[in-house]
């Protein structure tokens, strides 16, 4: 086995560390020459997209104490065969907020304790530049606003140049928000709080002329903190959504494909390719960022811990979804509840699970108290990467959910919102047991008993199971509890649309037996349960399936899988009828 390939750098932000230790590195350097055609700017995206990673290359490349590395970590690289005129021009101030935790009362005293390090190590590695007297000078004032603002003014004196990298600028500020609500967030974001202040500190320096802090790249995950502590990013360009920057992080398929043939060619990797790349596009594509963009993203993360678990010569990972793509639910909570009642901003998400779409501009900036509004809370969730653009129609994006990881991720969210405000909940193993024996063995009926009689028994969910799309939301959440089946809504199946489709999924399972088209109907609890009307709506479901499971392209994708069509029907939040479509009917 070849000892020579590049290990896949899985979790790893040191771009440094990445290339000396010949660890795989898709090159992405070219865009640094875009990059420097704006000097303050701010870059979303969601988590584990590659962000730190860039910031470390920023760090590396633009540091002037780096120079003497520069052609071991990016020879070979676009910006080595042709570096900027800036190349290691500047005194590096790089922080990384990642780390703070939730606790209040000592925040700002970290948070002032960290920044005061920052400084005080970004002034010791250029002691050439900074006489001790003017170190001392500036360590010694009180704040890190006070510290900056020295920092600044004297570098603008005597030309040299600052470049401030932030990376996770957003995270405590999040954390704080979901844990202790807006008012504990406000009280540093507004008015003269400290985060606020730190950012009118950079805005000041960022004025400056004659150098001072002449560049500055800050990420995260969302515009919501940049609006509040600086009423938008009116110090520079945000270019979050622009297409000249969609590739910068993330992977093309044309990047994916490359590195899954290479590492075939070096014998480690023995999956077929294309039935790897099948996968992969299917868990891990569909991110675009900018309405001009021309193909799809992969998410970085998620496509080298597949690699990592592939290899050598292993099959794909038993788990395709790497637990640290997820967005903890506690941090999504104060989004979908407001005094655990469940608000405006969970029905949005509800519709647009049931829907699997829906049409908004993307919003560059807004507001925590504007979130309320649609195109807000819609804007958010495409900067989280739970929505991602699909196609324009008039001028407005039309945004989807990305891809399965995402999606299970989202129905995850519903399942914990209505558990969190005490709406339903369900005996996760038992049904997911039950769901595997659907897979394997036919046994559909006491899935759907389980889900009736769990209904039937909690009656929160009452208030919340009224109408048809949601009644197809809410059990499209629940079916998607296992692995074994990918979860398609609206599926098209013989020129029409199947509620949904439990599709087998056998690259993962090649042993299943069973696929579901399930029909789902539904009476308004204002109408009255009349058996007659019961049948028609079944006889009506049982018409449909027989027309998707006559679809040719099932038996051709799949010719040892048996499909069978389900028929249910709902009156309110009551499972009241139905009857299967195929061989193991009844």
């Amino acid at each position: 086995m070849p000892a020579s390939y590049p290990r896949i750098p899985y979790g790893w932000a040191d771009f440094k560390a990445i290339r000396l230790e010949n660890r795989l590195y898709v090159d992405k350097t070219r865009f640094v020459h875009a990059l420097e055609e704006e000097r303050y700017v701010f870059l979303i995206r969601p988590r584990r997209f590659g962000k730190s990673c860039w910031v470390s290359l920023l760090d590396n490349y633009y540091e002037r104490n780096r120079a003497d590395a520069f052609e071991a970590v990016f020879g070979g690289t676009d910006l080595g065969r042709q570096p900027t005129e800036n190349c290691h021009r500047y005194v590096v101030l790089r922080f990384n907020f990642s780390a703070f935790d939730n606790t209040l009362e000592t925040l700002r005293e970290r948070f002032e304790t960290y920044c005061h390090l920052i400084v005080r190590h970004a002034l010791e590695r250029n002691r050439d530049l900074f006489p001790e007297k003017q170190v001392e000078r500036i360590l010694s004032l009180p704040s890190i606003d006070a510290k900056l603002s020295e920092l600044f003014l004297y570098a603008g004196d005597h030309g040299i140049p600052l470049y401030v990298l932030i990376d996770e600028y957003d995270n405590f500020a999040n954390t704080v928000l979901a844990y202790h609500g807006t008012e504990a967030y406000q009280s540093f974001a507004h008015g003269g709080g400290f985060y606020r202040n730190f950012f009118a500190t950079l805005k000041d320096g960022a004025g400056q002329s004659d150098g001072g802090l002449e560049r500055m790249f800050i990420t995260g995950v969302s515009p919501i903190t940049m609006d509040d502590v600086t009423s938008g990013f009116n110090i520079g360009k945000n270019i979050s959504l622009h297409p000249k920057f969609n590739d910068m992080l993330g992977f093309t398929e044309e990047e994916v494909r490359n590195l899954l043939e290479m590492y075939r060619d070096y014998g480690v990797f023995n999956q077929d390719v294309e039935a790897a790349l099948a996968v992969m596009r299917e868990w891990y594509n569909g991110y675009r960022f900018a309405k001009s963009a021309q193909g799809d993203l992969y998410n970085t993360d998620m496509v080298l811990y597949f690699l990592d678990e592939s290899m050598p010569n292993r099959s794909m990972p038993d788990e395709l979804i790497d637990t640290n793509v997820r967005i903890d639910y506690g941090k999504l909570r104060h989004l979908l509840t407001v005094n655990r009642q469940l608000n405006g901003n969970f029905d949005l998400l509800r519709h647009i699970i049931g829907e699997q779409t829906a049409e908004s501009n993307i919003q560059l900036s807004f507001p925590l108290d504007r979130l309320d509004r649609r195109e807000n809370f819609l804007s958010l969730l495409h900067y989280f990467g739970l929505l991602s653009i699909r196609d324009v129609s008039y001028g407005v994006p039309r945004l989807g959910i990305p891809n399965q990881t995402v999606k299970r991720l989202m129905y995850g969210y519903l399942r914990d919102a209505y558990d969190d405000v005490g709406v339903f909940s369900v005996d996760v193993y038992t049904f997911s047991r039950l769901m595997r024996q659907m897979a394997y063995e036919g046994a559909w009926q006491p899935v759907l008993d389980f889900l009736r009689e769990a209904l039937a028994e909690q009656t929160g969910i009452r208030d919340y199971i009224d109408g048809e799309k949601v009644v197809h939301g809410f059990v499209a959440a629940h079916f998607s509890m296992v692995d074994q089946f990918l979860l398609h809504s609206e599926y098209e199946l013989n020129k029409g649309y199947a509620d949904l489709y439990l599709e087998p999924f056998l690259a993962q399972y090649s042993d299943m037996r069973y696929g579901y088209v399930l029909e789902l109907k539904y009476l308004k609890r204002s109408e009255a349960l009349d058996e007659s009307l019961v049948a028609d709506k079944v006889q009506e479901a049982v018409l449909q399936l027989r027309s998707y499971l006559a679809d040719p392209s099932l038996l051709r994708r799949y010719p040892s899988v048996q499909h069978l069509g389900l028929a249910m029907v709902f009156h309110g939040w009551e499972l009241v009828a139905y009857e299967a479509v195929g061989d193991a009917e009844g």
